[in-house]
C-alpha cells in the first residue's frame, strides 16, 4: 500500500436535485493522487470522522496540497480530515459474520 497521509477537506460542493453534475465526488491534485496509488475516475473509499463512503477520484490541480474539495459526502464539513483508501477489488468480501 502506498503512504497514505491524512488530507484536509477545503471546499464543500452541495448540489440541487435539478444539477446535471451529482453525486459523491472527491476533487485532489495529481501529485496527492498519484501518493495514494490512484488515477482520475477511480473510485475511493473517504474515511472521515463520523463516517466512510466511496466515491470516485477528480483530477483538479488547483486543489492545494495536502487539501480535497468534497461534493456531495454527508458527515463531511471543510476543515475536518479525511483519509483516501484505494478499493480493493482483487479481495472477495466477507460475510460480516467472519469478520
Amino acid at each position: 500500500m502506498a503512504y497514505n497521509p491524512p488530507l484536509q477537506v477545503v471546499g464543500f460542493i452541495a448540489t440541487r436535485s435539478a444539477d446535471t453534475e451529482r453525486g459523491p465526488l472527491i476533487r485532489i491534485r495529481s501529485d496527492e493522487a498519484r501518493l495514494r496509488g490512484v488515477t482520475n475516475q477511480e473510485l475511493v473509499w473517504v474515511y472521515g470522522p463520523r463516517r466512510h463512503d466511496l466515491a470516485p477520484i477528480e483530477i483538479d490541480d488547483s486543489i492545494p496540497r495536502g487539501g480535497v474539495v468534497v461534493r456531495d459526502l454527508a458527515g463531511l464539513a471543510p476543515t475536518e480530515i479525511v483519509r483516501l483508501v484505494k478499493v480493493d477489488t482483487d479481495r472477495p468480501m466477507l460475510p460480516s459474520s467472519i469478520v
